[in-house]
């Protein structure tokens, strides 16, 4: 066995051990003196564990002394009873003593038994290895590991997408996101910017009462775009885009879903997220409005004109030539050899 400090536990203290894993003891203390591990105090269970925990460890621990203390749970496992070895390490200690504690904790648990330890508490404070410490440390132990912004977005778009809610009114929830119900006034403009009588729609989310509602509908050109682009809240933009196109006009209507980026709420992303594909199936299916391009930005400056032209009409790559085989070296190439084989009725000479 290993030690980092060289500090092992005595026979008599190893003696102590084997009692104490047993059942006969509740608690053990543990200090280091003269470069040896000895056992300081000990107390014997009387009543269940968490009534006796305050009350002998407490009185324990010394303000400006390291120690280890081993304490004895009603619960056992498939090797005995099982423990919760405690490292006290005050601020007030010397540094001397806390980095020979810190580096004889291994050899405690070693020495004692990794199997029957169930828990480890380490305490600069008495409220750290206090019982509602211990209990908070139970706490956070079972709780899942936090998630970044981003994962927690994910999880929530996760769970609206494979959830499945059938009822009886208009707000559904499929595998492919959620359908909100759009508004009178949404669905109208929406109508009147398929027969062009409008130029550009925008919608938002509510919400407070689950519904898709119209933000705007004012004329807008193109250089106006972008200024009507939140910048601090999610929409979505229907665009009659006018332009034309190796000689012919054309009309075509964009869907622009704007995000920027985290200053909206994880829900409102959320929500955003998981409407928009319900939403264009409305808009194509039920309003048979012909959708020529979906387009994802966080940023209004990026839709100039020239970015929504290379959107609907992207560059066609020209077709590669293939690579050419270059010609052999002009002229003779030498004289050709011909190898042949035996002539007919020829055999081979023994």
């Amino acid at each position: 066995m290993s030690h980092q400090t060289g500090i092992e536990a005595s026979d008599k203290v190893r003696e102590l051990f084997a009692k104490a894993r047993n059942g006969k003891y509740r608690l053990l203390k543990l200090d280091i003196e003269d470069e040896k591990l000895t056992v300081s105090s000990y107390e014997k269970p009387v009543d269940s564990w968490d009534r006796e925990f305050d009350a002998y460890i407490l009185p324990l621990l010394e303000d400006k002394h390291p120690c280890y203390i081993l304490y004895r749970l009603d619960t056992q496992n498939a090797q005995g009873y099982e423990w919760i070895f405690i490292a006290w390490s005050p601020d007030y200690s010397h540094v001397r003593q806390k980095m020979l504690y810190a580096a004889t904790r291994a050899t405690v648990k070693k020495e004692f038994g990794g199997g029957h330890i169930k828990d480890e508490l380490f305490g600069t404070v008495k409220d750290d290895v206090s019982l509602s410490g211990y209990k908070k440390f139970l706490a956070c132990k079972s709780s899942p590991a936090p998630l970044s912004a981003a994962e927690e977005e994910l999880r929530q778009i996760k769970l609206n997408e494979t959830k499945t809610d059938v009822g009886v009114d208009t707000k559904q929830q499929t595998l492919q996101g959620i359908s909100f119900p759009l508004e009178n006034a949404a669905y109208q403009a929406l109508e009147q910017l398929k027969s062009k009588k409008l130029n550009y729609v925008q919608l938002k989310i509510d919400l407070y009462n689950e519904t898709i509602v119209l933000a705007d509908s004012s004329y807008t050109d193109i250089k106006e775009l972008p200024k009507r682009v939140p910048k601090d809240a999610a929409r979505y933009h229907f665009f009659l885009y006018k332009h034309s196109h190796e000689g012919d006009y054309l009309d075509s209507i964009v869907f622009i879903y704007s995000m920027p980026g985290y200053t909206c709420s994880i829900r409102e992303r959320m929500m955003y997220s998981s409407c928009k594909n319900p939403l264009l199936h409305i808009i194509e299916n039920q309003i048979q409005m012909e959708v020529i391009k979906k387009i994802e930005i966080d940023n209004g400056d990026e839709l100039t004109s020239d970015f929504l032209y290379e959107e609907v009409h992207p560059k066609q790559h020209a077709h590669k030539q293939n690579f050419a085989k270059p010609k052999g070296p002009a002229g003779k190439r030498g004289i050709r050899r011909l190898i042949r084989g035996p002539a007919e009725g020829e055999g081979a000479k023994d």
